[in-house]
């Protein structure tokens, strides 16, 4: 002590390293709210893609489903539109959202990934990638596609639970999974090679396409107009693309509703139906019309829902 008062220098030295735990012991002062806040808000803002997807196709699932059942059972006995719905009605009301969960599960989980992964990949190789826009937002579209192929299983056990050849087999989705286990992992994943195909081309025209068609639509100016345009633009586009892919997901059908055996190539199966239906178009595409209908509705509903809630979300 008595050497610390003897040297002024060294009493402000101890003098200032007090000073200087006693700040660091102190709680911080909060500034500002918002640099604590605004990671938080860039997080909702990066899901709010992926959440209106979600809620969009929960809301096409439970409008079109039992379109979607007609249609299934047109592409995969070749039946007209009057022997699908006379088969539904035979299988009675109770039966008619039979299968419902797993493409629920299937379209909110997928389309959720479709566009969130679309906006996100198309942001990050715009970022880091030196190309076009065109050809970054293809890129982008393509692997949001393959991405979707994971959950193919959902898709199998659709398949398989509204087909009327396997409703002794098994009467819920767990139980067509559990049918599905013995024969291993791949069994799951029946078909898997024309989805891809499918996902990664209808996502490049769906994406590609969208905007162009909105922007020759009369112009919107109240929220009614706009949601019209939306329901138009993605109606448009779905028909179309349903109509173009039509026969891949003939051939997608017939793969996904056999159990075990073989696993057939896609040029094979595509010989086989081409030879049952003699060769014709027409017999290929028969269903086409529904499908054609069904997607306008679908994807005008889907395309409709996801805009209008990206602006309240």
């Amino acid at each position: 002590v008595s050497q610390v008062k003897k040297n002024p220098s060294r009493r402000e030295t101890l003098s200032n390293m007090m000073d200087s735990e006693a700040h660091e012991k102190r709680p911080p002062i909060l500034t500002s709210s918002k640099q604590d806040i605004s990671p938080h808000i860039t997080n909702v803002g990066e899901m709010k893609h992926y959440l209106c997807g979600c809620c969009a196709a929960f809301n096409n699932v439970a409008i079109t489903f039992p379109i979607q059942k007609i249609l299934f059972r047109q592409q995969l006995y070749g039946i007209k539109t009057r022997d699908a719905v006379l088969q539904l009605r035979r299988d009675g009301f109770r039966n008619l959202y039979r299968g419902i969960l797993p493409p629920l599960m299937q379209k909110t989980t997928t389309l959720a990934l479709m566009f969130g992964l679309y906006e996100d990949l198309s942001s990050l190789l715009q970022k880091h990638v030196s190309a076009p826009e065109f050809a970054t937002r293809g890129v982008a579209a393509v692997l949001a596609g393959t991405t979707e192929a994971i959950f193919t299983p959902l898709e199998r056990v659709q398949t398989l639970l509204q087909d009327h050849k396997h409703h002794d087999k098994f009467t819920n989705t767990y139980q067509a999974f559990r049918a599905l286990k013995c024969h291993g992992i791949g069994e799951y994943y029946r078909g898997l090679v024309p989805i891809l195909f499918r996902n990664g081309s209808s996502n490049v025209l769906f994406f590609g396409l969208r905007g162009p068609i909105k922007e020759h639509l009369p112009t919107a100016t109240t929220h009614s107009a706009h949601l019209v345009n939306d329901f138009i633009c993605g109606g448009l586009l779905g028909a179309m693309l349903g109509f173009l892919f039509f026969p891949v997901n003939v051939v997608k059908t017939r793969i996904q509703s056999q159990i075990g055996g073989e696993f057939q190539s896609f040029p094979k199966v595509f010989k086989t139906i081409w030879l049952e239906r003699d060769r014709k178009l027409t017999n290929l595409f028969r269903g086409a019309h529904l499908n054609y209908h069904r997607s306008l509705i679908s994807w005008g509903i889907i395309n409709a829902t996801y805009e209008f809630l990206l602006k309240v979300i």
